[in-house]
């Protein structure tokens, strides 16, 4: 287990000098006590075996779906331990050799959850230590597909998902978001795929098959990704561009024409971007999760793909973690906020540099309004609405909810509001580069905005009201709320429609996805199903190609059993694989006898289109599996 703060603050910082040179205040932050950064959630022991280096030499068999290997640690054993532990999870351990000698090993039974633990016999001299290994058929991070399940159905295709702790049944390595390595690789995948990691990438097809990469930046394993498939790139600008199967390469280039001056936008607020190239990669519908912060490579969900740049916003966001996640990475899934608290705040300030002040108060709006239903599910006094997690002897992505992303960004809303916008960018301007390429807890980051920032404002201090947002349940009383310039427009459409006005009247002209996502978001729970008809023949809801409007809409119709949506509704849950689009509908589904024999049916259907995290979300809901 991960038990103190000795490995992520001294060990990191050997390879951190090498990229930024810390503020000096940084010799001012309070030590936390050992004994409260506990990360329950790897097995390693890299607290006291310090891994540096990475290299990995895979193949990847797209017929057998499975990656074969070895990976190849390079360590310092200070601490003159007697064993390596290693994170695993369905994998086959081959062999194991130490310092070029064949060694024995143990592998431990598996927990739920975390896997088994790898003991690898070592000595206070060792220095590398390899694992020929192979992947198991429920390797959580992994998704295989068929040609048929992807965009252009001429290939099959492989991509990983490592976050939180799925990292592990990849690769045996030691599985903690305060544990940072460098690496490099070795590929191997059939002649015509490309292959791209979360590293340097080649932009073209390599006609061996084999592939070569470096990350000369030390990151946490979670950040550790590969994608195979029939992928071709078209560049932005001088280092930004976007990978996407060869049918959806030109479409995609058009939606993220953009990318570049986001990353201009974001450097003018909190300084440079650290990581080389910024690009991009459009996955196939399967994927779980909107994007993946992936370091040098986004993964994408192709649901952002309007074709009119609506939803672009989810990139920004993917930007933002280059800064908060990437650059200063949160100790232990407890800290999660420290990740998506941050980049949420920092995704909306680019939005409003690019696009205007109106235009971020909508996306505040539509994050409050996802804060406050998520409290509503939790329950208003849960544990699990403090920012602080408590997630011991749990997954931890039951802490992947709007709490660390929603409530996370309205602490900071709220802290620059109190301080004033200026002196609240010029101390995360000092944030991110004294803590850059280090890992921080959450009582680090008090600590440091207290010597940093408040000093000895008592007054600041007081109006903060830190521990009721961050050790408190709920949403605090001074949380901060958007202007409704925009959306009180849309509220008064909607009131006179709801009132008899007919929906070809609605003065809609110029909305963007947003305001009408608030529209649909604002109805009634059960909207009559003449009001459907007409707002369907007005607007073709059924059929919009936005994902996020065609989400809500579908909600609606459930509630109100529209029964022509239906159609429409299938064929977006047989393509559609993101998690935030799925469970709801799901959910929605079992609420009724009727809809419950819907959702067994379709989720039958069309399961293996879902990667694995999502099936397991899906079986709890549909088939009420544990």
């Amino acid at each position: 287990m991960l038990k103190n703060l000795f490995f992520a603050t001294g060990v990191v910082l050997l390879f951190a000098g090498c990229f930024s040179k810390p503020e000096q205040v940084a010799s001012t932050l309070k030590v936390v006590d050992p004994k409260e950064w506990v990360d329950e959630h790897t097995l390693s022991n890299a607290d006291s075996v310090a891994v540096r280096h990475l290299h990995l030499d895979i193949a990847v068999d797209m017929v057998n779906r499975q990656i074969s290997g070895n990976a190849l640690w390079t360590i310092n054993n200070n601490h003159h331990q007697k064993e390596l532990i290693l994170d695993t999870y369905d994998l086959t351990i081959d062999s194991v050799m130490v310092d070029g000698h064949l060694a024995g090993y143990q592998l431990d039974s598996p927990i739920k959850f975390l896997g088994s633990a790898l003991h690898i016999p070592i000595n206070e001299n060792t220095k590398f230590v390899m694992v020929h290994y192979k992947t198991g058929p429920r390797a959580r991070a992994l998704q295989w597909l068929d040609p048929q399940q992807t965009h252009d159905k001429r290939a099959p295709f492989l991509y990983t998902q490592s976050e939180s702790i799925y990292a592990r049944s990849w690769i045996p390595c030691p599985d903690g978001p305060g544990i940072r390595f460098t690496y490099t690789a070795r590929v191997t995948v059939p002649q015509g795929l490309m292959a791209l990691m979360s590293a340097e990438n080649s932009d073209v097809v390599n006609d061996t098959g084999v592939y070569n990469f470096r990350m000369p930046i030390p990151i946490p394993a979670y950040l550790m990704a590969l994608a195979v498939g029939d992928l071709a790139f078209k560049g932005i600008d001088d280092r930004t561009g976007v990978y996407a199967e060869k049918g959806m390469i030109d479409k995609a280039r058009w939606e993220f024409e953009n990318v570049g001056r986001m990353v201009g936008s974001a450097e003018q607020l909190y300084g440079a971007y650290r990581w080389g190239r910024y690009d991009v990669v459009v996955l196939p519908p399967g994927f779980p999760i909107g994007g993946m912060e992936n370091p040098k490579l986004t993964f994408l969900t192709p649901t952002i793909i309007a074709g009119d740049r609506s939803l672009v916003s989810l990139v920004a966001h993917e930007l933002a973690h280059s800064w908060s996640g990437n650059l200063v990475t949160n100790a232990t899934w407890n800290d999660f906020w420290l990740n998506e608290g941050f980049t949420n705040y920092f995704e909306r300030r680019i939005m409003e540099q690019m696009m205007g002040e109106s235009y971020s108060d909508m996306l505040w709006e539509l994050g409050y309004q996802d804060l406050q239903n998520e409290v509503m599910a939790l329950g208003a006094d849960s544990r699990d609405t403090w920012l602080k997690l408590d997630l011991k002897g749990r997954d931890p992505d039951d802490g992947l909810n709007s709490i660390p992303y929603e409530k996370g960004c309205h602490f900071l809303k709220m802290i620059e509001k109190a301080a004033s916008r200026d002196r609240f960018d010029k101390f995360l301007v000092k944030y991110f580069d004294a803590n850059a390429f280090r890992t921080i807890t959450t009582e680090t980051f008090l600590n440091y905005m207290d010597t940093v920032l408040i000093k000895k404002d008592t007054v600041l201090r007081k109006a903060l009201n830190i521990d009721e947002w961050v050790y408190g349940p709920g949403i605090p009383a001074n949380c901060p709320r958007a202007r409704q310039e925009l959306f009180s427009k849309v509220d008064a459409e909607r009131t006179k429609f709801l009132s008899g006005m007919p929906a070809e009247q609605i003065a809609f002209v110029n909305w963007s996805a947003h305001e009408w996502l608030h529209f649909l978001r604002g109805m009634p729970d059960t909207l009559r199903a003449d009001k459907m008809v007409l707002l369907d023949r007005a607007f073709n809801f059924s059929t919009t190609g936005n994902s996020e409007l065609a989400d809500e809409w579908y909600l609606i119709a459930i509630r109100a059993n529209y029964r022509p949506a239906y159609p429409a509704m299938e064929r977006f849950l047989s393509t559609v694989g993101r998690r935030k689009f799925l469970e709801p509908l799901y959910i929605q589904m079992m609420k009724t006898p009727e809809g419950q024999e819907m959702a067994r049916k379709l989720y039958t259907r069309y399961k293996e289109n879902y990667h694995p995290l999502a099936q397991e979300s899906l079986d709890r809901i549909v088939l009420k599996l544990p």
